[in-house]
């Protein structure tokens, strides 16, 4: 899944942006003026749930991220007494939280989605146990001010945060982007969104009202990518980035003629990953899916099955999807990248003639060879007609796709045989 697609600006806007966008207008049109009983309800009762949900779904990286939040909001307002300073042990203590916010962020972004290990959750925690003891060293009163701490190069850039947590602010917001753009998980998403967030509230003095308020919304911001994390395991394939079964069986219920279905297969795709292996199966469905992801038309694309695919195009028929459906399969047959050539290292006994092949690729493998590996697709097309439900249409084009397999691979099939796509008939280059 591409980042500038739909669906990736989908991943890095929601819920995050909305919910820090609506904080702000709300906070900064003066619509509301709670009292501080109804923001410190809003902040514990976001911080207690942001806790719950990241232990209920194992999220480690959210879990630990809504700890950094909370301690960096108590140790201001423990060693500020609450309010806004400007100078002495306070403001030191805010200095020193700020700078330490977003390399914790930039840390934990290494973290799994899941689960915990054991060994890098507790020199984590240990980390955040001398950042409290040093944030609590150089706030004492006798104690001198590091220098680093409030270090001001640009004299034009006037803020409440002072410049070298601005920095690492800037640093940790460009490197979760870009593992925002690498990965596209929603965690991270939240975790940039949060940053974001956390950076409004130490604007804000990171006490107070306005402080308070903000540091809830960045842990609601947490939350909300729990929440999507969860949707997307639901409704998203993981390995591809495309949408899952469960998202097809929901949008074929939404169907409404008329409607046209693209039924795909990978070519040859068991073979693939017997002669390769199925880390170059998974290297081949990821690069099939990016390709069917941005097919014209208005196609929306999903993963139904292991190596078979399903384009659906709401308000077209047949004819209509044909054109867009051979570019994808010429840019498919076009495609091609390097295989470093393996050992089947499978057990038991094989003919003389696997035996043979084996052994030239394991001469290919030790001279550090590497094989080009093409793929084609064969495409089934069916079209909504009248008194045919949608399943039966989709029965419509697995049967064309079955015919297309027939007749050679590599090409596409309409599913009416009385309304043949001529054009298309014909057998393309053999997979």
């Amino acid at each position: 899944m591409e980042f500038l697609s739909k669906r990736g600006m989908q991943l890095f806007l929601l819920p995050g942006a909305v919910i820090l966008l609506g904080a702000i207008v709300v906070l900064s049109a003066g619509w509301t003026n709670p009292s501080l009983y109804g923001v410190n309800f809003f902040y514990y009762a976001v911080f207690i749930a942001v806790v719950l949900l990241a232990w209920r779904f194992h999220s480690t990286r959210i879990l630990l991220s809504t700890f950094v939040l909370l301690l960096a909001h108590r140790a201001i307002e423990f060693f500020t007494g609450g309010r806004i300073l400007t100078s002495g042990p306070g403001r030191v203590a805010f200095e020193a939280t700020a700078l330490l916010v977003p390399l914790n962020f930039i840390l934990l972004s290494f973290f799994p989605e899941r689960g915990s290990q054991g060994r890098s959750l507790f020199w984590f925690l240990v980390l955040l146990f001398f950042e409290s003891v040093f944030v609590a060293v150089v706030s004492r009163p006798e104690q001198p001010a590091p220098g680093f701490l409030h270090f001001s190069p640009l004299a034009a850039v006037h803020s409440r945060v002072p410049q070298p947590a601005l920095l690492a602010f800037l640093l940790g917001l460009i490197f979760l982007f870009v593992r925002i753009v690498r990965f596209q998980k929603p965690t991270i998403v939240g975790m940039f969104w949060s940053l974001i967030a956390a950076w409004f509230a130490l604007s804000a003095g990171g006490v107070g009202k306005l402080g308070t308020t903000y540091f809830g919304v960045a842990a609601l911001i947490l939350a909300g990518s729990i929440v999507e994390n969860s949707y997307s395991l639901a409704y998203r394939d993981e390995l591809t980035g495309l949408s899952s079964r469960r998202a097809f069986n929901d949008a074929v219920l939404r169907l409404t003629p008329p409607y046209a279905v693209a039924a795909v297969d990978i070519d040859h795709f068991k073979s693939i990953n017997d002669t390769y292996g199925h880390d170059v199966g998974d290297h081949v469905l990821r690069m099939i899916a990016s390709k069917l992801a941005r097919v014209g038309g208005g196609g929306e694309a999903f993963r139904v099955g292991g190596e078979e695919f399903t384009i659906l195009f709401p308000g077209k028929n047949g004819s209509e999807i044909v054109d867009y459906l051979e570019l994808l399969r010429l840019e498919i047959e076009g495609s091609s990248f390097q295989v470093r050539s393996e050992v089947d290292r499978r057990q038991g006994p094989r003919p003389p003639e696997r035996r043979a092949e084996l052994k030239k690729r394991s001469r290919r493998l030790l001279r550090g060879e590497s094989t080009p590996l093409s793929v084609t697709v064969s495409i089934g097309i069916g079209e909504s007609q009248s008194r045919m439900s949608a399943e039966e249409t989709i029965i419509q084009a697995d049967k064309a796709l079955y015919r297309a397999k027939r007749g050679g691979r590599n090409r596409i099939e309409t599913g009416v045989r009385e309304r043949k796509i001529l054009g298309f008939r014909r057998k393309s280059k053999e997979s």
